[in-house]
């Protein structure tokens, strides 16, 4: 009889043991998920920032180009809006991703404008940003899949249940907008001032008046 109980006793601390493990593992992973999701956000709202001010910066040169223009800020604003989840953040900024691609399609009819050290910054600024986003973007869902198979697999999944662990959602754009938007009109070849040189908010360069007079940058 008393081996009996040891034996349930051990069981019993055996599952305790697990189903502590199995609780920790799968709160650590949720929450490297919500850090992950925390870095895009920070990129997300950098990447809108300069976006902005270059749209400000192409307005002194091509302020004809309305509606291109237009259509980039509109995109911009819903990239902008609160509350979203990351699938409908990767749709708006997939969104946003094909607005700038026209616009910098128009940008090539404006040497001018390309050989402007603003412009030039911004677009360096720009294409170091993507780069980040896709890096985050890709830790962020291996983290979501680690989480995710957790949550529907044997028997982790029960835990999943009692602690109200949930699949979360991915962050991918795709398509044609799954690669960022590459900002290369031979800056290599031009002279650009470091980045102490210029002034605004959070590192991101101001902007610069163009011809037809100043331009304040755009608020976030």
């Amino acid at each position: 009889m008393t081996i009996a109980f040891i034996v349930i006793g051990v069981i019993l601390v055996a599952l305790v043991l697990w189903f502590v493990s199995g609780y920790n593992g799968l709160i650590k992973l949720r929450n490297l998920v919500h850090e992950a999701w925390a870095q895009i956000d920070t990129e997300l709202k950098r990447r809108h920032d300069l976006i902005g001010n270059l749209v400000e910066t192409v307005k002194g040169y091509a302020a004809h180009e309305r509606g291109t223009l237009e259509d980039v800020m509109r995109a911009r604003a819903a990239a902008m809006s609160p509350g979203q989840t990351p699938a409908q953040a990767a749709e708006n900024e997939g969104m946003l991703t094909q607005a700038l691609g026209r616009l910098l399609a128009v940008v090539e009819a404006y040497p001018d404008l390309k050989a402007n050290q603003n412009f030039l910054a911004l677009q360096n600024e720009l294409t170091g940003t993507e780069d980040r986003i896709a890096s985050a973007r890709r830790y962020y869902n291996a983290s979501v899949r680690e989480l995710n198979t957790k949550v529907e697999t044997i028997p982790t999944n029960f835990i999943a249940g009692i602690a109200n662990v949930s699949k979360e959602e991915y962050f991918e754009v795709e398509g044609a907008e799954r690669d960022p938007v590459r900002v290369d009109f031979g800056q290599r070849d031009a002279e650009i001032p470091p980045p102490s040189s210029y002034t605004g908010s959070d590192d991101v360069p101001a902007v610069e008046p163009g011809p037809e007079g100043r331009i304040d940058p755009p608020r976030a």
